[in-house]
């Protein structure tokens, strides 16, 4: 790995939760590494007036709440890096100003002219930035790079205006829409599993894969994110980001290597032939629903901030399919939500039947199990040990605790990714307007359909949504796997 990469870095929303909880003890674990160290710089900027020493003993708390034991030596000379600018997004003066700083760092910290910027703000915000950043000329002599969180837009319209925005400053290959999902273990297992396994790779494909079903389950309501999730619901907060980024990685054909335009162009070419639901399919195969209430939850209408008549959805189940690629034809089907019976993110790959002498035997099942734990199993049918017949085991691949106990946050592998320039795990513009070509349709219906009904199902909490995301399977036979 490359050492001591020089940059400065500025993180528009310097004092937010996003950059205390997971960029702060990510930078520091990388400047440990010796990724970054002695040529780089930190600038925070954000609306409140704090001093540099005052951001410093912010980044230092970050790290003692993040990490268990430091070396007090290495935190005190981490946080000398980083600068504050009190700083509002719509000003141009302020933007001078940043500019000046920037420079100043960089003739400090012999950087070579390189710019990191990192959008950790409100999505609002983000074209703002963008316009001023390009109108003031904030980019350096070096590389310039910037990392945009999602949202990207809230629909096609306004992610094209977006994209338009940043590329008026920064080419297609600096860009990096950050998805958290694509930086977690078992994500980035996917393309391992199934093109470095010989027993996977040639059951890969609409000939043995009945169907997949992906699950991403919140234990928790929306609670103060009320606000926020009025404008978002599940289906753009969890399908157009990670759970489109999961489906790709399963989907796609085999690159022709491991780089990061050979990975992209496998992508690009799949989602070239993503089946855009059609109206009937909308009806047969997507449930949308909210979480009702109990005696110790609110339900998703008495949120906070949330409207009384609210028709967001909180629960999304649906189907994806393709024209091309290994799993032509085969359903994928997708489903999340706020307030499950658990906290847990899987893919079951259902494989089909085939027949044997012993007459009934279970389905052979891969699952990936994303979160909590971290682990491959494959559902095998074996002999019963004192009776004839046949039994059901797993054969388990998954992480010790030792090794979970190492693993790095997703966060710290996306960083290192970007200061390394590698932009595998992130997503390219052609990727994410297929995305919200398919999400906008959706939700271009549901708009018709808000006209005709009062309210939308209710699910009760802590169970595994509503039971009308039973029925969206193209077979009566097909079930969910995980229940």
């Amino acid at each position: 790995m490359a050492k001591n990469i020089p940059a400065i870095m500025i993180i528009f929303g310097g004092s937010g939760d996003l950059a205390h909880r997971k960029l702060y003890p990510s930078l520091f674990n990388l400047y440990r590494q010796n990724l970054i160290h002695d040529n780089f710089a930190v600038i925070g900027t954000a609306r409140r007036p704090w001093s540099h020493e005052y951001f410093r003993e912010q980044v230092s708390d970050a790290i003692h709440e993040f990490f268990d034991e430091v070396d007090e030596n290495d935190v005190k000379n981490f946080c000398t890096h980083f600068y504050y600018q009190s700083h509002d997004v719509t000003s141009v003066e302020h933007y001078v100003t940043l500019k000046e700083l920037a420079q100043e760092l960089d003739d400090r910290y012999s950087a070579q002219g390189n710019r990191l910027f990192y959008m950790a703000m409100a999505p609002k915000f983000f074209g703002t930035i963008a316009t001023h950043i390009n109108d003031q000329k904030l980019v350096g002599s070096g590389f310039n790079r910037i990392v945009v969180e999602k949202p990207f837009g809230r629909d096609l319209a306004t992610a094209e205006e977006l994209n338009r925005q940043i590329t008026a400053s920064f080419d297609e290959e600096d860009i990096f829409r950050i998805d958290h999902y694509l930086g977690k273990e078992m994500v980035q297992n996917i393309m391992p599993l199934r093109f470095s396994n010989p027993l996977i790779k040639s059951i890969w494909n609409s000939d043995h894969i009945k169907n997949i079903q992906i699950t991403l389950a919140e234990r928790l309501g929306v609670e103060a994110r009320g606000g926020y999730y009025e404008t978002s619901g599940a289906l753009r907060d969890m399908v157009q980001n990670h759970i489109f980024q999961i489906i790709t990685l399963l989907a796609m054909d085999e690159p022709k290597d491991i780089s990061s335009s050979s990975v992209h162009q496998a992508k690009k070419e799949l989602l070239d032939s993503l089946v855009i639901p059609s109206e009937e399919d909308l009806k047969k195969h997507f449930v949308r629903a909210q979480y009702a209430g109990s005696d110790t939850t609110f339900a998703y209408r008495n949120e906070p901030n949330v409207a009384e008549d609210s028709k967001t959805e909180t629960f999304v189940a649906g189907e994806v399919k393709f024209q091309k690629g290994p799993l032509k034809d085969v359903p994928i089907y997708f489903r999340t939500g706020k307030e499950f019976r658990e906290k847990m993110s899987r893919i079951d790959i259902v494989l089909k039947h085939s027949s044997n002498p012993y007459g009934f035997a279970h389905s052979n099942n891969i699952t990936i199990e994303i979160d909590p734990k971290s682990r491959i199993y494959i559902t095998l049918n074996g002999k019963k040990i004192s009776e004839p017949g046949i039994r059901r085991e797993d054969l388990v691949y998954g992480l010790t605790d030792q090794e979970l106990a190492q693993l790095p946050d997703g966060y710290e592998k996306l960083l290192r990714d970007v200061i390394l320039n590698d932009s595998t795990n992130f997503t390219h513009w052609s990727e994410l307007k297929r995305f919200w070509e398919y999400i906008d349709t959706i939700e271009d219906y549901w708009t018709k359909e808000n006209a005709e009904i009062e309210e939308l199902p209710q699910y009760a909490p802590y169970r595994m949504g509503p039971k009308e995301a039973n029925h969206i399977f193209e077979s009566p036979t097909e079930r969910w796997i995980y229940e």
